[in-house]
């Protein structure tokens, strides 16, 4: 394997007291983080928030409490983060979906949330006014993934030369970056067959036989929480069926998947951790502007590649910042 270097007043007469996205004098010792996800709390890029936090500090059972709330599919947030706020927390952080961000700024504006956008753009859905200079309770990173659909589809073209057709995956979390591949499928000369995704959990197999033959080249896959959650089975069906396949993150490629095109989700999820100490040490969502990635990598999978009887062209083997053998 080689690789390149790549909150605050809640409850009663006190909800008023403080400015948005004040966190309340720490006169406790516990700081109290609150989270809604459709993802198990022990994945790798939440092992790797844990980790920044505890090398700011913060140690879960000593001074830092995690209240994460489970939820089954996109619909719950809302009623997920209501509980999130029940738990008397101190600061919510909203990962992944726009919906978890719409659903905390639904449940306080005086509680700061840090959020990790990854699968939508807050600045063009309007949940923030400036990445300069965050108005309101929320600030954080924001993975610009749309703006990645092009150059995933110039990459697919570099891997299968001659790539003139492909198809998609998508869901009602990925709907927006589906609409930015659908534009850059029509730039680059590539017929994109869609098929959407609804009513988890979904159904690949089903999904793959729903598209015709010629545009069974390659998969590009989108992200979204639900499909996050079943990268293992979507890397099983498109090996199965010796599919190449495009993925926005490592983690597919871990699973199985053979290439994939992103940021780190634990350097994310690291850096967002930073936000939280921020505010609990008490800087205002305000004094902190939004941050973007600035290093993305290109992971590849030799043993997929010889398993679905793929050769990777030689130019792409040498720009890739990770090969797995």
């Amino acid at each position: 394997m080689r690789r390149r270097n790549f909150i605050v007043c809640v409850g009663g007469a006190l909800a008023t007291c403080a400015a948005p996205g004040a966190v309340r004098a720490q006169s406790r010792k516990m700081l109290r983080l609150g989270m809604a996800s459709i993802l198990p709390q022990n994945t790798p890029f939440m092992d790797a928030f844990v980790k920044r936090l505890r090398e700011l500090g913060y140690e879960e059972g000593k001074n830092l409490a995690v209240d994460y709330v489970k939820v089954f599919s996109p619909a719950e947030y809302p009623a997920a983060m209501e509980e999130v706020l029940r738990r008397n927390v101190d600061i919510i952080v909203a990962q992944g979906p726009d919906t978890t961000l719409q659903s905390a700024m639904a449940a306080t504006k005086n509680l700061p949330i840090v959020m990790i956008a990854i699968d939508y753009d807050p600045f063009a859905r309007g949940y923030v006014t400036s990445l300069a200079h965050p108005t309101g309770n929320v600030t954080g990173v924001f993975f610009q993934q749309i703006e990645l659909s092009a150059k995933r589809l110039e990459i697919a073209k570099q891997l299968i030369p001659g790539l003139q057709s492909a198809a998609v995956f998508w869901d009602s979390g990925s709907a927006d970056q589906f609409q930015s591949l659908k534009t850059s499928g029509e730039n680059l000369g590539i017929r994109l067959f869609d098929v959407e995704l609804r009513d988890p959990p979904y159904n690949y197999e089903s999904a793959w036989e729903r598209v015709p033959a010629d545009f069974r080249t390659m998969l590009i896959l989108p992200t979204s929480g639900v499909l996050f959650r079943d990268r293992q089975r979507i890397a099983s069906v498109t090996v199965e069926h010796r599919i190449p396949a495009m993925f926005p993150f490592r983690d597919w490629v871990d699973a199985g998947g053979l290439v994939s095109y992103g940021a780190s989700l634990p350097g994310l999820f690291a850096r967002a951790a930073e936000y939280v100490q921020k505010l609990a040490k008490g800087a205002s969502p305000a004094d902190l502007p939004i941050e973007q990635p600035t290093t993305f990598e290109l992971v590849l999978n030799l043993r997929t590649a010889k398993e679905i009887g793929l050769t990777i062209p030689q130019a792409i083997l040498l720009r890739a910042d990770e090969v797995i053998e």
